[in-house]
């Protein structure tokens, strides 16, 4: 359910691996279901093993449940869903795991979302930012769209969308319940951009007043976390083959250059993760 980034990631790998994959798209782009097509979706649910919905709230609203619920709970097939690490809220540099209250941050209607879909029994895999080919600091700084913030302290957690897929394989034989995916490094988003930049054999961005920022941009700024990710390796097994932010970028910067300025969008989805 929302065939974007991340999804789009693991039907590749799955299909790889023999796996038949179908997945929706707001507009129902060639190769994919129209999201709004209930006839299809619904016999699509009806037929499947898996099903993951990528898919975002709209207003306060998530629309699989809205529109699908019934067909999920009817299916009786494994669920999981992409959340957020934003359901934690701002939790001043502290490390945070399953256990902390989700709720409290600017994302509630994500937070309702993730609380429905584990009340489904589903695997809800909270993700923090995500970067992997053609989105990631380097294609930023390639862009011209970097910059840096001075606020001393500001941490944040991320993870490779690789690792992505492979935590939520993991999660095909495990129990339900939430799960955090991230590497083992938060770093403030300054250090990640430097990096970025001596990859690149660029100077860092420049540093810009966090109030000439976008709304959304400041209030991401306003949440300050570590995400431990102990729970997914003891239960799934899983282990970030990009344990940290340096090897994530390497990688991607010796596989191929970043996205030039005039390259084409991604094709529009429903699906932010």
């Amino acid at each position: 359910m929302g065939l974007g980034y991340s999804a789009r990631a693991l039907a590749s790998r799955l299909r790889g691996e023999g796996w038949r994959v179908a997945g929706t798209s707001r507009d129902g782009r060639p190769g994919t279901i129209a999201f709004g097509d209930r006839a299809a979706v619904t016999a699509a649910i009806a037929g499947a093993t898996h099903i993951l919905s990528s898919v975002p709230p709209e207003g306060e609203v998530d629309p699989v449940l809205a529109t699908y619920g019934p067909a999920l709970a009817a299916a009786g097939a494994w669920c999981g869903y992409l959340s957020s690490t934003g359901v934690y809220g701002n939790a001043g540099g502290a490390w945070v795991d399953e256990s902390a209250p989700t709720g409290g941050g600017r994302r509630r209607a994500r937070a309702e979302a993730d609380a429905a879909w584990l009340a489904m029994g589903a695997r809800v895999f909270r993700l923090p930012g995500i970067y992997g080919p053609g989105r990631s600091p380097l294609d930023r700084i390639a862009q011209g769209r970097a910059h840096r913030i001075d606020l001393p302290g500001q941490v944040f957690s991320r993870i490779h969308v690789d690792d992505l897929v492979s935590g939520v394989i993991a999660g095909f034989d495990a129990p339900a319940g939430a799960y955090n995916l991230s590497d083992d490094l938060p770093a403030c988003q300054n250090a990640v951009m430097a990096c970025a930049a001596r990859l690149l054999g660029r100077d860092p961005p420049p540093f810009v007043p966090l109030e000439t920022l976008s709304p959304a941009a400041r209030a991401f700024y306003d949440e300050n976390r570590r995400i431990a990710n102990g729970k997914a390796k003891r239960v799934l097994g899983w282990r970030p083959f990009y344990p940290d932010y340096r090897a994530g970028l390497r990688a991607l910067s010796a596989m191929t250059s970043p996205t030039p300025v005039n390259a084409a969008p991604a094709p529009a989805s429903n699906d932010q993760r």
